[in-house]
């Protein structure tokens, strides 16, 4: 994907800056002032879909994910963004989103957030066997203490905390 230019790279950077602050509506101001082609550009739509978690708005970040996906089937981003998405829209959950992050787990074998949320999404489904083989394999393709340090922080991981605590 080509790099951003000024003054969409600016506006971009900025819709960043407003995210990590808190500032929404700000954010949203500045990605609204992007080129209208590059508004399909793969870093604009990661900070248009972390706009639309950051406020909740499920559907929007699915149709975003969506999109990411279309225009970068080979960004693992597209599929942990839909999958997180379709988690939590209507008539979405658990099930669906493991089906819809499975597949990239095969595709991007060497990334370690897919198998650490398949890991996730497993311990929520109660397949605890499961749970510990994704979170095994995101350990070994991963870096062992962030690894661990991010599923003693994460409460889908809650019932093998005292597990994971002794790795």
């Amino acid at each position: 994907m080509q790099t951003l230019e000024p003054p969409d790279s600016h506006h971009l950077d900025a819709a960043s800056g407003w995210l990590g602050l808190g500032c929404a509506e700000d954010a949203r101001t500045e990605l609204e002032q992007i080129s209208a082609v590059n508004q399909i550009h793969a870093a604009v739509l990661e900070v248009r879909w972390t706009l639309c978690a950051h406020e909740r708005r499920w559907n929007d970040a699915l149709k975003v994910a969506e999109l990411e996906l279309k225009i970068a089937p080979d960004d693992s981003a597209g599929w942990l963004h839909r999958a997180y998405a379709v988690r939590r829209v209507a008539g979405g959950g658990l099930p669906q989103a493991w089906e819809a992050l499975l597949p990239a787990a095969g595709k991007f074998p060497a990334e370690p957030v897919i198998a650490f949320n398949l890991s996730c999404y497993a311990c929520q489904l109660q397949q605890l066997d499961m749970a510990r083989t994704w979170l095994q394999r995101a350990i070994n393709i991963g870096k062992k203490d962030a690894i661990k340090k991010m599923a003693l922080a994460d409460e889908d991981l809650a019932s093998l905390w005292k597990e994971i605590a002794e790795f």
